[in-house]
């Protein structure tokens, strides 16, 4: 389990870092990493677990729908190189935001798209982000993403982290279930 609400501090040769999280929920955790993993500023993502009531689920179990998690990344950022905001209009651009159900092929209420937030101006962020969404007539449909607070975050198993590096070819697959299309249809 990792802290939501607090800041994470390193130190390298130069200087003291103060890290911050984001945690987004967006369908199937291993199409939420890839998109988040290059951009300059982010220093780690982490597929895992969220918004449950059963302390360190296995995938199975949050895929049984009983434990009431939503799969979900945990990305750690430096604040200095990319702002909160700026995730958040990466986050818009990865899933359909019109859809409360699931995430493309994968449905389902452990694939719901939320934004999780660590702080009053996270969530305050959030929602001015989501009304914007809204009022821009990108989309027909209202925006339906949820916005809540964040709960623990546990970090999913070894074999989810960066599965797109790590199962190439599977992961193919799990892009071409809808997002790819609707990512070019909806903001190339």
């Amino acid at each position: 389990m990792t802290e939501n609400n607090k800041q994470v501090q390193t130190t390298d040769s130069k200087a003291k870092v103060n890290y911050d999280t984001a945690i987004f929920a967006g369908g199937c955790f291993w199409c939420m990493v890839e998109p988040f993993d290059t951009v300059d500023g982010v220093e780690k993502v982490v597929s895992g677990y969220t918004g449950g009531h059963v302390a360190n689920p296995t995938y199975e179990q949050v895929c049984s729908g009983t434990t009431g998690h939503t799969e979900a990344v945990e990305i750690t950022f430096d604040p200095a190189k990319i702002s909160y905001d700026q995730l958040l209009n990466y986050y818009w651009q990865v899933t359909d935001p019109t859809d409360a159900m699931g995430q493309f092929q994968d449905r389902g209420d452990n694939y719901r798209p939320v934004i999780f937030y660590n702080s009053p101006a996270q969530k305050e962020a959030a929602e001015k982000s989501k009304q914007r969404l809204q009022a821009s007539g990108k989309f027909d449909k209202p925006i339906v993403t949820k916005i809540e607070p964040a709960k623990p975050f546990y970090p999913a198993e070894e074999y989810h982290q960066d599965f797109y590096k790590k199962d190439p070819l599977r992961y193919a697959m799990e892009e071409a279930g809808g997002r790819a299309k609707f990512i070019k249809e909806h903001w190339d």
